[in-house]
């Protein structure tokens, strides 16, 4: 079994815990600008290209002007995400709008904040147009249906109830043009969590042979094309990073045989990651309060599921560290699990760690993407702080840990009082 490092030691995680109880998720912002300065640059010579982080993987307004400072926009799914980037300060085009089954106040913010729009249905024309009005430039999103294979996490394209289908998208574009929008762009995301690089060039050559086509058919310029996100990250010690240098290299091939050949208005390229940005700079640290010997061997942790539930949702894997105990060899087989009333509340099962003691702390590796952001209440759990690593080794809560105020608080105990049952 390989290993993972980590930003901080023992001994700094339990000085951090003697003013931040734990669990908490904390986030190495080193590790994430230095992350984000490596696609920046391997993307540099890519025609127009910006990164629009996806503020659903890590919806917190520290991270959100961190990246902004390194020149990212926000790709915003919900109201509660346009107005996170409002608050830090990203607004007009340095956000993109992705939403599917939208509200009209949601539509209607995005107008105020002058966000692009990306329609996910054909029928979201007539209704953004009623509601909020049209914009100078819309996106249409397209979904390849069964010409595009997806991966195992987004499932097959045929399948998901995001985007248009091919016809769609030529009739959804003329009617648009007549209604006078004057500028376009084109946007797909067929992928999550994949980790082979050629998957992303391979979709940014059937997106830009889709433009060629619409270009020519419907007689308008595109002014972006969004290759969308869905760049993995090695869970496991074994895998290794996706390149993002041999993704730019294909796409911007791509480019110059179907744009600058074809003699195209030269379309500007976007991202939208999430994962693939912030995710393996996130750490959910907690306490182990019990370890259990019944038919198996059970670490339990003060974290549960309602901390990080991709283990529970996917079966997936997250590296677990013993903090001090990195050398020692990995003898023992444990689920480590957490307290919900739910059997698959479980981080590992039928993981080899180091014999574990009661007062052990443990970090679980990248969850800094769809980890406290997927985080819920079931059992009236409370969701646990958020803590930022800075440059300078200093550590600052970014968000506090819920209280039972917190939990209680929508419940109308007034009304209660007089309640008659």
């Amino acid at each position: 079994m390989g290993t993972k490092t980590l930003p901080f030691t023992r001994e700094q995680i339990r000085e951090i815990a003697a003013r931040f109880p734990t669990p908490f998720h904390i986030y190495d912002e080193r590790g994430i600008r230095e992350n984000a300065r490596r696609l920046q640059a391997a993307f540099g010579n890519v025609h127009g290209f910006k990164e629009y982080f996806a503020v659903k993987a890590l919806p917190n307004p520290f991270v959100l002007k961190i990246l902004k400072d390194e020149g990212f926009g926000a790709d915003c799914s919900s109201l509660a995400e346009l107005l996170l980037a409002e608050m830090v300060g990203i607004t007009g085009e340095q956000i993109m709008f992705s939403s599917n089954d939208t509200p009209a106040v949601e539509y209607q913010k995005a107008r105020e904040l002058g966000a692009i729009i990306n329609l996910d249905d054909v029928s979201h024309i007539p209704f953004l147009e009623r509601h909020a009005g049209l914009p100078d430039l819309v996106c249409c999103r397209y979904n390849p249906g069964p010409t595009r294979v997806g991966n195992l996490i987004i499932g097959h394209p045929e399948e998901a109830k995001y985007g248009f289908t091919r016809e769609q998208l030529f009739a959804g574009y003329r009617t648009l043009k007549e209604k006078g929008v004057q500028r376009f762009g084109l946007h797909t995301m067929v992928a999550s969590n994949e980790l082979d690089y050629r998957y992303f060039i391979e979709t940014a050559v059937m997106l830009l042979e889709l433009l060629v086509d619409l270009s020519r058919a419907v007689g308008i310029d595109f002014d972006l094309i969004n290759l969308g996100g869905g760049i993995g990250i090695p869970y496991t010690p074994e895998q290794a990073p996706v390149p993002y240098d041999r993704i730019a290299e294909g796409v911007q091939h791509a480019y110059e045989d179907l744009i600058t050949q074809n003699g195209l208005h030269p379309p500007r390229v976007l991202l939208e990651c999430g994962r693939a940005i912030t995710g393996p700079y996130g750490y959910l640290v907690a306490e182990v309060l019990h370890v259990k010997h019944t038919y198996k061997d059970f670490v339990g942790l003060d974290a549960s599921m309602a901390d990080l539930m991709r283990p529970a949702l996917y079966g997936a894997y997250h590296h677990v560290t013993v903090l001090g105990k990195e050398d020692q060899p990995c003898t023992h087989i444990y689920d480590v699990t957490g307290s919900l009333c739910e059997n698959n509340d479980k981080f590992a099962i039928d993981r080899p760690l180091p014999e574990i003691e009661v007062g052990d702390i443990v970090a679980i590796h990248d969850s800094g993407a769809h980890g406290h952001a997927m985080g819920f209440n079931y059992n009236g759990k409370l969701r646990s702080a958020e803590l930022l690593l800075r440059e300078n080794g200093e550590v600052v809560q970014i968000r506090r840990a819920e209280t039972p105020d917190d939990y209680f608080r929508t419940l109308d105990l007034e009304a209660l009082e007089t309640f008659a049952p």
